[in-house]
């Protein structure tokens, strides 16, 4: 199988087309199995850099050289390597290339390699003052001007929960000048669930600077409220004496039918972002502000699911512990 492969490597590299397509769809059907891994990552140096070069090439070869580096990215050894030859810088060269046919490919492929903290780093472009976070604003723009079914930027909100997962990603989302986190609440409100889940984790993951970045959440409050409280507010209309303390982005949306958020992981997302944000007391007498208790009481007599209860019940026992069931007073005497 070894000479095989390195067979397959140096046909890679052949100016013949159809001796390339057909080596290339070789290596596509061996990333589809371990066994076919196992005997590739012997010789990962040669065939990443081969495979690197196809992408830039015609459909025939660069879609294949696209789906075997999406495979071969899901093993941790092999997308450090990507990393290490500059994979990122190639493939957001290359998603923004006109015309380009393997689009959802790269995304898929960013989504991989931004799994490892070189990965988000590289995406970053930490230690480059000039273009840090220019990647990351393009990534964001994308996400937000499509939307339309099955569109192949919605594997983005997976890269944006990947690099909150790191302060520098929080800190570059977060930042005020830059608006990025703003752009991507506004993605909540889609009707893919894969972009709902994305926009949730994010949000999620920048509220745990919630502590030190407290005012930027709340200056977004407009937008951050109604993507954390609609999916745990339940099923019910709800009355005007409710409505009528809350914002208009919330009552309005509270005041008709509407369609309930299916996927709990999403629910215990938004609740986790909101104790994040109640453990602060600016951010609590904001929460009350909103009459965020009352929609998560309305929230929880609808809700079933086990895992997203005890979400509930977290902010709950806050709730009570640190001033009973009364708002909180402005002042600041004990």
């Amino acid at each position: 199988m070894a000479n095989e492969v390195e067979e397959l490597i140096i046909f890679l590299s052949i100016p013949s087309l159809p001796v390339k397509k057909e080596a290339v769809n070789i290596v596509r059907g061996l990333t589809g199995s371990e066994d076919g891994l196992r005997s590739l990552s012997n010789y990962a140096n040669s065939l990443l850099r081969s495979l690197t070069r196809l992408l830039s090439e015609d459909k025939e070869v660069s879609e294949p050289a696209a789906e075997a580096l999406v495979n071969l990215s899901q093993d941790a050894r092999l997308a450090a390597k990507m990393v290490e030859i500059e994979m990122i810088k190639v493939a957001m060269d290359l998603l923004y290339k006109p015309g380009s046919s393997i689009t959802r490919l790269l995304v898929m492929l960013l989504v991989n390699l931004t799994q490892l903290d070189d990965g988000i780093t590289s995406l970053l472009q930490i230690g480059d003052e000039k273009m840090q976070g220019l990647y990351v604003m393009k990534l964001v723009r994308s996400f937000c001007r499509s939307g339309e079914t099955d569109d192949p930027f919605d594997h983005v909100g997976s890269i944006l929960v990947n690099i909150s997962k790191k302060e520098d990603g929080r800190k570059m989302l977060m930042d005020p000048k830059r608006g990025l986190l703003k752009q991507v609440i506004r993605q909540f409100d889609s009707t893919s669930p894969l972009r709902q889940k994305g926009v949730s984790g994010t949000i999620k993951n920048c509220c745990f600077e919630a502590e030190s970045q407290l005012q930027n959440l709340l200056l977004i409050s407009e937008f951050l409220w109604p993507a954390l409280l609609l999916p745990v507010a339940g099923n019910k209309v709800y009355r005007e004496e409710d409505t009528s303390k809350m914002p208009p982005e919330l009552g309005s949306a509270l005041s008709i039918e509407r369609e309930p958020v299916k996927d709990p992981e999403i629910r215990v997302q938004a609740l986790e972002a909101i104790y994040l944000i109640t453990l602060q007391e600016a951010g609590l007498r904001a929460f009350w502000s909103v009459n965020g208790p009352r929609i998560l009481q309305v929230g929880y007599e609808d809700e079933e699911d086990p895992k997203v209860m005890r979400a509930y019940e977290q902010i709950g026992s806050l709730l009570v512990n640190s001033n009973g069931t009364e708002e909180p007073s402005t002042t600041t005497s004990k």
